[in-house]
């Protein structure tokens, strides 16, 4: 019977939440298939429409289709990131070809198309505001980019292409997956030496999961292999795990070679029957850069900045490590995290450890949604009774200063065998107006892998993951504070270079004594963070930014590199990769290390060609905060504008219009470089 599987009909639940405790993994691959099918219909229904083709009966119907789909793929998506199974992915491999077809036969629809391009040819503009008039832009400019011109032949080999792509950065995604779990490093008490008492609990508390009471165990989850390499004082054991996270995929049952080779080609293909020499023109065209020209020309431009600063950085941290050891030390790329923290910690007296017992998550969390409820008034309520799809996850109610519902929170803090690693922000449902003028609000999921709690201590953060619990979070206010009517252009659908604008934005509170102030206290004493300890934090914010600044610039030359080949490469993976990044190496490369075949972000992420975006959104929120510190960082009047002209909008307008009408202007680079202190504040 239809009606017997959950998703067939919206969710009878309070707020919508996604009833998890009906929902098995059973239920997906038919409420894919049967989702496929209404959506075709009612793509269908407006193909085959007899009356002229219109705005509303063509474009808006077309953003409107789809419920039941959406609905099935809302949670099956965040689900294959966040608690995958073998079985659910299974079911992914086998609906990824479906999924692909159908989509590629709705924009390969010419009798579709020929309406779409009817109503662009013929709309008004005069006769529709601004989110009708992008909503038209989008969806003409979608079919487009999706293969509606092509003829005959290309057609078909565009749908064959797009099919395939789909497949490779699924196994691409799933090899990732599942390799990182397969790399342990398991310590004795021989192998302690430097280990904080932080790690040594995380490292036994990992073994006793596995059945060891007599070892440690150290895994490639970040707040495993970041501590190591910060504190370990066996250079040897530093290397191994070092070799280990920068080999994965390399090699053996998940090895990823081949199948981001394919991935470049197959886009490559993709983008010369668009009529583009590369992928990354093709893809450009929809971002605020437009250009391989002007990407690389931003590099460039940070690279020639921030290099010099970088060579000094590395040449004063190899004259320490020298002192240090009392020999002359070359620095290798497992040295890095540890000398600079022990530099770092002598010039400033400050390191994680001193500060980790003033960043407990339950504080953090009240004091990262303190944060909203100052800046933008909004409030946050356990609730207790919405289903969660792990026991870990937190579901909060957030509403407005009046009282109205803007959404739901799902918080997924701690690493497992079943999750990605890194940290993301995704929605089970986004914000739109319905056919009855209802404002539909997000269900947004914040997923994180941060320290776990042990059995004597409660999960206690780093800095850094302070920075990433505040930066999803900005991904998250995008969703919740949206005001659009579509669909397809609320929240964060928007420029892949401007997405990262408003959770970059939200960083810089992390370095701001207000905030700190307001949530920081010790875990055992509930005392405030020390004034002194504040003081040594901000003093040191500057360390090592040219370095960081620099390895960002890596990826995103490492991502343009594969996707501005203008012939299918067949080469040697490892060369294409150290000569892509030569000119901002630190290090000499490492036999058998690469970050190609784990790069989920630019092979199965969405960020292919976009990489860049990071820096180039932190241009943009590195200005939008020097309002802020102009006027105030928590200033209302600010906030208010920053909403209503940024975090509301989601992609209704183009990106620097909106940015403009809240700046008053185009962004300018001096900030994000005072902010590193690569120029003067004068």
């Amino acid at each position: 019977m239809v009606g017997e599987n959950i998703f067939y009909r919206p969710f009878r639940t309070t707020g919508g939440a996604v009833p998890f405790d009906r929902i098995t993994t059973a239920d997906y691959e038919p409420a894919i298939r049967q989702g496929i099918k209404e959506h075709a219909a009612e793509v269908k229904a407006i193909a085959e429409e007899e009356e002229e083709a219109t705005f509303e009966n063509t474009i808006v119907a077309l953003d409107r289709a789809g419920a039941m789909l959406n609905r099935v793929l809302g949670v099956f998506y965040p689900m294959l990131s966040a608690n995958a199974d073998d079985a659910l992915m299974e079911v992914s491999n086998r609906m990824a070809p479906l999924l692909s077809e159908h989509f590629n036969s709705i924009t390969l629809n010419e009798r579709l198309w020929n309406r779409v391009k009817h109503v662009h040819d013929h709309f008004d503009a005069t006769c529709h505001d601004v989110e009708d008039r992008m909503l038209m832009r989008e969806t003409y400019d979608g079919f487009v980019r999706s293969g509606a011109n092509l003829q005959g032949a290309d057609r078909d080999r565009y749908r064959e292409l797009s099919k395939r792509l789909t497949e490779l950065t699924l196994k691409f995604d799933q090899n990732a997956l599942k390799e990182t779990p397969r790399y342990e490093l398991w310590l004795t008490e021989d192998d302690l030496g430097g280990l904080p008492e932080s790690t040594l609990d995380a490292a036994k508390q990992a073994a006793r999961d596995k059945g060891r009471e007599d070892a440690w165990l150290v895994t490639l989850d970040a707040p495993s292999y970041g501590p190591f390499m910060k504190y370990s004082d066996r250079r040897d054991l530093r290397e191994k795990l070092y070799k280990m996270y920068n080999s994965q995929c390399t090699a053996g049952e998940y090895c990823n070679l081949d199948v981001l080779r394919d991935i470049a080609n197959t886009r490559l293909e993709i983008a010369r029957l668009m009529g583009c020499k590369t992928y990354a023109d093709y893809k450009l065209q929809h971002t605020m850069a437009q250009t391989p020209a002007a990407v690389y020309g931003m590099l460039d431009q940070l690279r020639e900045a921030y290099l010099p600063v970088e060579h000094d950085e590395m040449q004063r941290l190899t004259a320490f490590a020298s002192e240090q050891e009392g020999r002359a030390v070359e620095i290798m790329p497992w040295d890095y995290a540890y000398y600079s923290n022990k530099e770092k910690d002598s010039m400033f007296d400050i390191n994680d450890e001193l500060l980790r017992p003033y960043f407990e998550l339950s504080q953090v969390t009240k004091g990262v949604f303190g944060f909203a409820t100052r800046m933008y008034g909004l409030r946050f309520v356990p609730n207790h009774d919405a289903q969660v799809f792990h026991p870990e996850v937190e579901v909060y109610d957030v509403t407005d200063e009046n009282g109205c519902a803007v959404g739901m929170l799902y918080v997924d803090f701690f690493p497992r065998a079943t999750k990605q690693s890194g940290a993301w922000m995704t929605s089970f449902r986004e914000q739109y107006i319905d056919d009855n003028g209802n404002d539909v609000r997000p269900l947004v999921t914040l997923t994180m892998n941060f320290t776990r709690p042990t059995d004597n201590k409660p999960s206690l953060l780093t800095v850094r993951e302070v920075e990433t619990f505040m930066h999803e979070f900005g991904h998250a206010l995008h969703q919740l504070l949206s005001r659009c009517k579509y669909q397809s252009l609320s929240g964060t659908n928007v420029y892949r270079d401007f997405v990262e604008v408003p959770s970059q934005f939200n960083e810089n509170y992390v370095y701001e004594r207000e905030f700190l102030d307001s949530f920081a206290r010790h875990y055992q004493t509930g005392e405030p963070v020390p004034q002194e300890l504040i003081d040594r934090l901000l003093a040191s914010s500057q360390y090592g930014a040219a370095y960081a600044c620099v390895r960002q610039l890596g990826f995103g030359y490492i991502d343009m590199a594969w996707h501005s080949i203008s012939e299918p490469y067949q080469g040697d993976d490892f060369n294409f990769e150290y000569n892509a990044v030569k000119d901002v190496q630190a290090f000499e490369p490492v036999e058998g290390c690469i970050m190609s075949p784990h790069f989920t972000h630019i092979f199965s992420g969405g960020y292919a060609a976009g990489y860049y975006g990071y820096k180039w959104a932190e241009m943009i929120e590195c200005d939008a905060f020097s309002r802020f510190q102009e006027d105030g960082i928590f200033n209302s009047d600010t906030a208010r504008s920053w909403v209503e002209n940024v975090l509301s909008r989601g992609g209704t307008e183009a990106p620097m219009d909106l940015y403009k009408r809240f700046r008053g202007r185009e962004p300018r680079i001096d900030a994000m470089m005072r902010r590193d202190g690569i120029v003067s504040t004068q």
